[in-house]
């Protein structure tokens, strides 16, 4: 079931929404729960109960942690719990590409490949993955106490909200609301969370669905049969269409908390404004880039060691970065060439740059993003090199490919909507509109905008079948 569907935007969220506000406060946490297994198990039915197993098990393995007074039982016990979340992790998302990989060795040492049954993936399994060791690392490091139930903690993971493509919510972000969030139980709040919801609904319903129907077809093209320009526009309209598929996701998330009282963090920030690609990381996928920094580079050793070593960590972070997105070597080598630009901003890349100016600087950043995003979207390593290729190769080849009008407009409406924060305060007026109490007044005239785009948003799901969501199947 995805957002940006009829039955949930019909069915699934009203009801839940009117459940949700006329039963008891105490019982509003056991609802939540059962209304994300149900959400969970319409998609993913074969997978629902080894996720809740697993749940149930690493509550009261980090429950033992907490309450035992031995700190080598208490490593130990963090050890499982990291062990057990990470072998499910690596299980599921990365044994096919393991086995596939050993196999192409085998045949090139002459022998028989192994017979693998190929293993399929948990939708949203990287995020809650994520989420789970969150709450282990902060019990085990003292930053807050475990909850006292199961029912909380398996809400934690399963929340609908942000459980198939986050943003990723750590621990110690909302234990506290989890237990009591009446601070954030506003009209106000409830109103805001609508009007986001239609915002992130509408990046995705759009923007995002009206340029990928495009871009799928560009990307599926022999490349030797795709012209310069045409290249450059598959590659363009994708880094719109990610954009706004993946933060509309993320605004649907924080609306839908807002809704029920939750303060989820924000996940993007006009990335595309960016000067560098040090700062892209700070402006995209927010809650990845922190989760990475605090639960993996600073353990490394973050910025207090030697300069290799300092390189040589970031790299390792960006590495498994790339593999978090997905078990293909094209991830791989997408995170090494962000790793290799974030090295190089450190080095001499942004001394180097500073003085060519603002606008400038954001040109050189997007377009050093776009050849990333050709690595992250074609299906194959090899297929990404020839794409590229023909970015470059101004040979005069045409293509029958036709853009209609609407593709065009869409195209341009996406990119001034990425860009133009980079003018006077934009950026700060959109947050300030976006999560500060309103007058009277404009309340009224968000909500009226709201409700006009929903039923916009409406027919445009009617009346088409292209709506995925391209960080399911992460």
């Amino acid at each position: 079931m995805v957002f940006s569907s009829n039955l949930f935007l019909l069915y699934f969220l009203p009801s839940f929404l009117i459940v949700y506000y006329i039963i008891p406060r105490k019982l509003k946490n056991l609802f939540t729960l059962l209304a994300s297994i149900f959400f969970y198990a319409w998609g993913a039915p074969d997978f629902i109960f080894i996720v809740l197993a697993a749940i149930i098990i690493d509550f009261y393995i980090v429950d033992i942690m907490h309450k035992s007074t031995l700190l080598k039982a208490k490593r130990i016990l963090l050890g499982i719990s990291v062990l057990i979340n990470i072998g499910l992790l690596a299980y599921f998302k990365y044994a096919n590409f393991l086995v596939e990989n050993f196999n192409e060795i085998l045949s090139l040492l002459g022998y028989e490949p192994i017979n693998w049954a190929s293993v399929a993936l948990p939708i949203g399994i990287s995020f809650f993955t994520f989420q789970k060791l969150t709450y282990s690392v902060d019990v085990y490091r003292k930053v807050h106490t475990p909850l006292k139930r199961v029912t909380d903690y398996a809400m934690y993971i399963l929340m609908f909200p942000q459980l198939i493509a986050g943003p990723i919510i750590r621990f110690n972000e909302i234990a506290d609301q989890i237990e009591n969030r009446r601070a954030f139980e506003t009209i106000d709040a409830k109103l805001l969370g609508f009007f986001r919801f239609v915002v992130g609904l509408s990046k995705k319903v759009l923007i995002a669905n009206v340029l990928g129907e495009q871009v799928d077809k560009i990307f599926s093209m022999t490349p030797i049969d795709i012209s310069t320009p045409l290249a450059w526009i598959g590659v363009v309209a994708y880094s719109f269409q990610i954009y706004y598929d993946f933060s509309g996701y993320s605004d649907m998330a924080i609306g839908i908390g807002k809704m029920i009282g939750f303060k989820f963090p924000e996940n993007f920030n006009n990335p595309y404004i960016s000067l560098n690609i040090t700062e892209f990381w700070r402006r995209w996928h927010m809650t990845l880039g922190h989760w990475m920094r605090d639960y993996l580079y600073i353990p490394l050793g973050g910025n207090k060691v030697s300069k290799p070593r300092l390189y040589f960590n970031l790299w390792v972070v960006f590495l498994i970065s790339g593999l978090w997105h997905g078990a293909a070597w094209n991830f791989v080598v997408w995170g090494a060439f962000h790793g290799f630009f974030l090295i190089a901003d450190r080095m001499f890349l942004i001394k180097l740059t500073k003085p060519l100016g603002k606008f400038t600087n954001i040109i050189l950043t997007y377009f050093i993003t776009l050849i990333g995003w050709v690595l992250f979207r074609a299906d194959t390593l090899g297929y990404a090199f020839q794409y590229i290729k023909r970015m470059f190769a101004f040979d005069g080849v045409k293509t029958s490919l036709w853009l209609d009008a609407k593709f065009n407009t869409i195209l341009v409406i996406g990119a001034i909507f990425a860009f133009i924060a980079a003018f006077g305060k934009i950026e700060s007026w959109w947050m300030n509109v976006l999560n500060k109490p309103k007058s009277n007044t404009v309340t009224i005239l968000l909500i009226f905008v709201s409700v006009i785009f929903t039923m916009i948003c409406i027919g445009a799901i009617t009346s088409s079948s292209f709506n995925p969501f391209i960080y399911f199947r992460f």
